[in-house]
């Protein structure tokens, strides 16, 4: 195997995810948006972000399909197509019309960018992974970090541009960008030949039992970690949209809320590297415990008004949350085989919607019962953790 060359792949794969990342960063475009479409309710605005998240669990799905007869050139070529035209329009939008703008965003926002960063997030870590069949749990960790922290890191030089160029611009100069970054890793990127992977290695992938997609539906292992999964991304998606507000109402500050950003993107690595020496089981049961002590610490901050408790809390959501994907693609790929991977993983990413449905639903109407408290929130994600363990028990 060429070890130097896999290796290569595996950052430009990072690099490509950190700017595709930047899809979760629909806050930082939602307040510049809203000055210039003032009619426009929070609801509507929010629903671009509701639209991006489905498209993009469709993109992944269609990607995997394309897999079969495209390349990886084609799929991330089609992407790059895609989030060229869904940004450079919504750039285009007409300041004056406001209900033709709206539906706008929703489809070249929502549907082509959603869509172009799902086919291109399956084609790539389905891509890379076939590199690393001896630690896919650590080069999925470090793909997923990648994609994690894009909103994180490269939001800041966003949001800057916003301030100088104005929002529209910024989309713009990001339609050309993101696109051009796309077309190089489609260019770089190989995929590897049978000579490329170590004999042993191989040999083990041969043998592996591999599940069509329908074959693997029709398992309940694959329904019981699909719950584990939901849960735990319910329980952190409880406090991960309001993690700022959470840090300044016990006493600290926004920018340290972002906490929870930092350790999202390390807790794929984490995951990753746990897969990859320990096993699925107690990889699964470390992530199970991170999100409990979350909600354990959170609740202790909220008893004792202590900040430290508060900020213990935030860090275990962050690596709890962040070890969810990664552990869902080393999963999907040990359990039901390489072979069809880059489908079977876009089925799996499909209960991003149910989380991301449940936890903000339930946090909105925890905090209205509570009057605005966090308590009830913290208690919900012990409840969650707790009712994660039991799934956890059942796979086997």
């Amino acid at each position: 195997m060429n070890s130097g060359k896999r290796w290569v792949y595996l950052g430009i794969a990072a690099v490509l995810l950190l700017f595709l990342g930047l899809i979760y960063a629909w806050s930082i475009f939602r307040a510049p948006i809203a000055e210039l479409y003032p009619d426009w309710s929070i609801a509507q605005l929010s629903l671009t972000f509701t639209i991006s998240m489905i498209f993009f669990c469709l993109g992944g799905f269609a990607g995997g399909l394309m897999s079969k007869k495209f390349s990886l050139r084609a799929r991330l070529l089609l992407s790059a197509a895609m989030l060229f035209a869904g940004f450079f329009t919504v750039s285009m939008m007409n300041t004056s019309n406001a209900s033709s703008s709206l539906g706008l965003l929703y489809v070249f926002y929502g549907v082509l960018g959603g869509g172009g960063v799902g086919v291109a997030y399956n084609t790539v870590i389905s891509g890379i992974n076939r590199w690393f069949p001896d630690k896919v749990g650590l080069a999925s960790g470090i793909m997923l970090m990648g994609f994690g922290l894009g909103g994180l890191a490269l939001g800041s030089v966003v949001n800057s541009l916003i301030g100088r160029m104005g929002v529209l611009a910024v989309f713009r100069l990001l339609a050309f960008v993101i696109a051009a970054v796309c077309v190089l890793a489609a260019f770089f990127i190989k995929l590897p030949t049978d000579g490329e992977v170590q004999t042993d290695v191989k040999k083990q992938t041969d043998d592996a039992v591999n599940y069509s997609s329908a074959g693997m539906l029709r398992t309940s292992k694959f329904w019981i970690f699909t719950l584990w999964v939901i849960l735990l991304n319910s329980a952190g998606l409880l406090v991960i949209n309001s993690a700022a507000d959470i840090s300044v109402a016990f006493g600290g500050t926004a920018v340290l809320g972002m906490i929870v950003s930092l350790f999202n993107g390390a807790g794929r690595i984490i995951a990753g590297n746990n897969f990859d020496r320990l096993g699925r089981k107690p990889t699964m049961l470390i992530n199970n415990m991170f999100m409990l002590l979350a909600g354990v610490m959170l609740t202790l901050g909220a008893l004792s008004g202590r900040y430290a408790f508060v900020l213990c809390g935030l860090v275990l959501v962050g690596l709890a949350y962040g070890g969810c994907p990664t552990i869902t693609s080393a999963y999907i790929n040990r359990t039901f085989g390489p072979a069809n991977f880059s489908t079977n993983f876009s089925i799996a990413n499909f209960s991003l919607i149910p989380a991301a449905t449940i936890g903000p639903m339930i946090s909105s109407a925890l905090l209205t019962y509570s009057g605005g408290s966090y308590d009830t929130n913290f208690y919900a994600i012990i409840a969650f953790a707790l009712a994660s363990f039991v799934f956890n028990i059942l796979l086997h």
